[in-house]
């Protein structure tokens, strides 16, 4: 029963190879057939390696998350700080030129003061804008906006509540 054992086979590889007229490449061959007599497998990974494998790629995921995630909220927040600068330079651009407030935001934009109306970055939404009416003693007031503040109640990376920007 030479054949039933690792060596038995290894034997049996080196006779096939001797019989068939070819020669053992040196390194490969003595690989190959001390992975058959130790038992190894020739191709594959272990699952020990696989779960190494995975470890060292939950970590990374694990550092890099916290970045992308602070930075994507870093530029929400400087888009809202952008669209409300502009917003109120149109306001304000408005009142200069017309002597009232804008009755309306889309007013700002018939009058092309902006080419649309910008959606809120946190809220994601264009119309949860909160506007600021004049009031009667103000001049120019008959209720036209004077100021706008994001609709969001959350706070920025800084604990300053966004509508309060």
């Amino acid at each position: 029963m030479q054949g039933c054992t690792a060596r038995g086979f290894a034997d049996r590889i080196e006779a096939r190879a001797a019989v068939q007229g070819c020669t053992a490449r040196g390194f490969d061959f003595r690989m190959k057939s001390r992975a058959v007599r130790q038992g190894w497998r020739e191709y594959g990974f272990t699952l020990i390696e696989l779960l190494l494998v995975l470890l060292i790629v939950a970590l990374l995921a694990s550092l890099t998350a916290p970045a992308i995630t602070g930075s994507v909220q870093r530029a929400r927040e400087s888009s809202l700080k952008q669209n409300l600068q502009v917003m109120r330079k149109a306001i304000d651009d408005f009142y200069a030129d017309n002597g009232v407030y804008p009755p309306t935001l889309e007013a700002l934009v018939e009058k092309r003061y902006i080419r649309k109306l910008p959606r809120d970055p946190v809220t994601e939404r264009a119309d949860s804008w909160v506007l600021i009416r004049a009031r009667d003693g103000q001049s120019g007031a008959e209720g036209g906006i004077v100021d706008i503040h994001s609709g969001s109640e959350d706070k920025g990376s800084d604990g300053t509540p966004y509508r309060d920007l």
